[in-house]
């Protein structure tokens, strides 16, 4: 691995450390959502993502970092490190193992590392420019996409359909009806899954940088692609479509295109 794909482990190692004594256990969770929905967060983000930031600052102090939990520092910076401790709240407080933590490194802007971590399963997916793998304990397995010409063979996933809304909803309807079977509730773990040959499309909406920077280097670095719901790179407009066959990409953009942003 390169340095920063090294660091981008040792990273999400740390973030482990502290997530994992928070997960199943009865330590409750704040509602930051008001009047705007229920949208809860827990002690471990905000603990993760200041060990994570920790990290960061001694090693790389010339560094930026944006992170949900506690904003943007230098976020112009050559180097950014975009982070998301607990990608999937809601699965982490119901006790499912679906939840993630994100971590990627912009590079002059551009996603160029990307690590999406499941530590109660001990698995980290890391993509980046050495490639793409799944590391286990002491094992590493290269991550690989599948071959899938059809929108019709395709496995696809979203988070919940609810995030959709107006146009986007009927957009990603007609592409679920297409498809061969759609899995819901996965969050950021179904990206994973792209990467390793085993779902072949996620559509989503409404993501900020840490939902998606890391997703680009992991499933790019195992022979997928990632885009918007125009075709172009993902942008903050947060509209993205995930693919491990790149053919599966106009036959979708076929309906989302029609409510993109």
């Amino acid at each position: 691995m390169t340095e920063f794909e090294a660091f981008a482990v040792e990273l999400a190692r740390e973030a482990a450390r502290v997530t994992l004594p928070f997960f199943r256990s009865d330590i409750g969770h704040v509602d930051k959502g008001g009047a705007a929905g229920f949208d809860p967060v827990t002690e471990a983000d905000k603990q993760a993502e200041a060990a994570i930031r920790k990290l960061i600052a001694a090693r790389y102090p010339e560094h930026g970092i944006i992170g949900e939990e506690y904003g943007e520092d230098r976020p112009d910076a050559e180097h950014v490190w975009v982070l998301d401790p607990i990608d999937g709240t809601r699965a982490f407080i119901s006790g499912l193992p679906l939840w993630t933590t994100l971590i990627a490194l912009r590079i002059a802007g551009k996603p160029t590392v990307g690590v999406i971590a499941q530590p109660y399963l001990d698995e980290i997916f890391i993509g980046g420019p050495s490639g793409a793998r799944l590391l286990r304990g002491e094992t590493e397995t290269p991550l690989a996409v599948r071959s899938c010409e059809k929108l019709t063979d395709a496995i696809i996933g979203t988070t919940d359909p609810d995030i959709f809304t107006g146009a986007e909803l009927g957009a990603w309807t007609q592409v679920r009806a297409a498809a061969r079977l759609a899995r819901l509730g996965c969050d950021a773990y179904a990206y994973a899954m792209v990467a390793s040959g085993r779902m072949d499309l996620v559509a989503e909406t409404s993501l900020k940088p840490w939902d998606w920077s890391a997703l680009v280097p992991v499933i790019e670095a195992a022979g997928g692609k990632v885009v918007n719901w125009r075709g172009d790179a993902p942008d903050d407009n947060g509209q993205v479509l995930a693919v491990g066959d790149a053919r599966l990409i106009d036959q979708a953009l076929i309906t989302l295109r029609r409510a993109a942003i």
